[in-house]
């Protein structure tokens, strides 16, 4: 492949840049001289990443390895690839913090959940290696074992929770085998609501998937009993599920700043409604989730409104710092209409090697940027790409998905609105779901030549996902070919305002003291009702707790809204103690309220002074009252007694 240093030097003016030919075999000795120096050291060669690591051992600055031949010399436009290795060099030279992680442990406990002689086979397999219990469901004919190695027992799963070293399954219809058993296996009484724990779970059952999103769930193995290969392979799966594994942990997630409930009304529930495996539980006024659990699709962080779950692999603000140095270096050194490839290490790489090898690789426009999973993807990442001067981007995805992706829809959805509103038009944000490397090459080359900002932004922010969104639109907003001051959002947006009905609202302020982000406030000096845009999460909190039902979610972006006053929704005039003139409330409600207690309530007949003590503060009230010598108990109007449990028992029994 042909290395255009000028290019690269260019883009990655700031590091020294050295180049060779056989770095690996003739010119092994530059790499051990680079290597004793202090710092980052970035090699351009992904393939002997294990001989540069293992010449390194010893040094003690970070060492990165970039595919720049796959990426981007083995393309037939490789020839113009110098600025995308500069970019690629320039991104990974942006050192992102370390991951956090859970560990797992297995002591090698497995249930074999099977419908025939297949499960019991998978047991003689592993018999050697783990602690083995065969459940047959609904068993028919099974040859009982001249030799009792395992123990098989009759069951059905009811349901099951959990994870690798910690599932937790519920039986119904449980029934040890006779020892008796002669020519097919014969089980005693059946119970039902046993439980069950064990390490590994290996479902051979052939029925439904015992969890959702089941292919993500650690330490649960299905295959096809009518596929003897796919037994196997789950088979020898299993047999290494033993000892402690280290598991990405993820989400970072603050329960302080979650919006999923107050008082028991339920707010938002974006992250709930989107986990597919069900990590994910209501847990008070706040949500729980299980970072053992949890498989990294991300949507619950690219999703949640305040930030409070965050993707950690690497943190959004790590992300953008990543994508800035991508793009900005890809512009230093010369390269224009640049458009971002989002792709996963396992499914996406592979195919961009393939195409490498056995195709005409990628455009040199095309800038690949590899993540945990596509769908972790936030809006502020979208935003940033743009301000930083892509005309578009790719986000390549299985053709079929191991998860639901309906969440990132919605943030595609958003992004599409964001831009378009902003001047950019045309199909910018799309989805290139497929596992052929031939069409990811057709479709990356049919993407037509957008105009993008005439002058790319360079900031650089730091911070939870809801500030780099703010920044981010802030700059796409000032660098943008059209700078619309509203732009109209989807439903499900975590940005936008609230539309009330001021006839309707009472005031009550119900919704102030649920808002949790105080962007709906109110004055104690009078009754009234503020609202401040850009504090808004779009939670709906407000909405659940509004008694009288005026209050409507409405998803957009006011780019004034950062810089905007408190605006005032509703405004009335206090109603003030006919005794003290201390105000207390507000005056129409307290009209009404007196309007309809005068004459229709024993306690206030009509014309009666008695009635202005609902014109009075709560001090006065209680100072009037026992001037009054009032006795809210005289003169009650007689009624039938309450009646207790026995009357219904004897009324019953009359009947009987």
């Amino acid at each position: 492949m042909r290395l255009d240093t000028a290019a690269i030097k260019r883009g990655c003016g700031k590091n020294e840049i050295a180049e060779f030919r056989q770095l690996c075999r003739a010119e092994l000795d530059y790499f051990r001289d680079a290597a004793k120096t202090e710092g980052m050291l970035v090699v351009g060669c992904t393939q002997e990443a294990a001989l540069f690591e293992d010449e390194a051992k010893r040094r003690s600055g970070t060492l990165q390895f970039v595919n720049l031949r796959e990426m981007a010399g083995w393309s037939t436009e490789g020839a113009k690839a110098g600025p995308k290795m500069a970019a690629l060099l320039a991104s990974a030279s942006d050192e992102a913090p370390a991951s956090p992680f859970v560990t797992l442990s297995s002591e090698g406990v497995i249930l074999i959940y099977g419908r025939d002689d297949v499960a019991v086979e998978a047991g003689q397999l592993l018999a050697d290696h783990l602690d083995v219990t065969v459940m047959i469901t609904r068993p028919a004919q099974i040859m009982p074992p001249a030799v009792t190695s395992f123990p098989i027992v009759q069951g059905t799963i009811r349901s099951a929770t959990g994870y690798l070293g910690a599932f937790e399954a519920t039986i119904d219809d449980y029934a040890v085998a006779r020892p008796s058993s002669r020519d097919a296996l014969t089980f005693g009484a059946p119970r039902d609501g046993l439980t069950s724990r064990c390490d590994i779970l290996l479902d051979l059952s052939g029925g439904r998937p015992l969890f959702s999103a089941h292919g993500l769930r650690d330490g649960y193995l299905r295959a096809d009993p009518g596929d003897p290969a796919a037994m196997l392979r789950a088979v020898l799966r299993a047999r290494d599920l033993v000892g402690s594994f280290d598991k990405p942990k993820y989400v970072d997630f603050a329960a302080d700043i979650c919006v999923h409930s107050r008082s028991g009304l339920t707010g938002c529930h974006r992250c709930l409604d989107l986990c597919p495996t069900g990590a994910i539980t209501p847990d008070g006024d706040h949500v729980k989730i299980s970072a053992e659990v949890c498989a990294g699709c991300g949507q619950c962080a690219a999703a949640c409104p305040t930030g409070a779950a965050t993707y950690a692999l690497p943190p959004a603000d790590a992300l953008l710092h990543k994508l800035r140095a991508l793009l900005l270096s890809f512009r230093e050194a010369g390269g224009a209409n640049a458009i971002v490839l989002f792709h996963d290490g396992q499914h996406g790489a592979a195919l961009i090697d393939a195409l490498a090898r056995h195709g005409d690789g990628l455009p040199a426009n095309v800038l690949p940027f590899a993540v945990n999973e596509v769908t972790q993807i936030g809006l502020e990442a979208f935003v940033a790409s743009f301000a930083y001067g892509a005309i578009g981007i790719r986000l390549l995805l299985r053709a079929k998905p191991l998860h639901d992706t309906a969440g990132f829809s919605q943030t595609i959805a958003m992004a599409d609105a964001i831009v378009c509103g902003l001047g950019l038009s045309g199909q910018r944000v799309s989805t290139i779901e497929t596992d052929d490397p031939d069409v990811l090459g057709q479709e990356l080359r049919a993407i037509e030549p957008l105009p993008g900002v005439e002058r790319a932004a360079t900031f650089k922010a730091t911070g939870r996902r809801r500030e780099l969104l703010r920044f981010a639109l802030h700059e796409l907003h000032r660098v943008a070919p059209a700078a619309t001051d509203i732009i109209p959002l989807p439903q499900g947006a975590p940005l936008g305002a609230v539309a009330i009905d001021t006839d309707g609202c009472t005031l009550c302020l119900s919704c102030v003291s649920a808002c949790p982000t105080g962007a709906l406030r109110d004055d104690p000096e009078r009754p009234v009702l503020k609202f401040v845009e850009d504090a808004c999460v779009q939670c709906g909190l407000c909405q659940s707790t509004c008694p009288e039902r005026v209050i409507t979610l409405k998803p957009q972006i006011d780019f004034g809204a950062a810089r905007a006053p408190a605006r005032i929704i509703k405004e009335e005039e206090p109603a003030l103690c006919v005794r003290c003139g201390t105000p207390f409330g507000v005056k129409s409600t307290i009209d009404k309220v007196a309007a309809k207690l005068e004459g229709r309530h024993w306690m206030f007949p009509a014309g009666d002074k008695r009635l202005d003590v609902v014109r009075m503060c709560a001090d006065c009230r209680v100072v009037a009252m026992s001037e009054q010598q009032f006795d809210p108990f005289a003169d009650v109007p007689e009624r039938a007694p309450p009646r207790t449990t026995n009357d219904y028992l004897r009324q019953r029994n009359t009947k009987a």
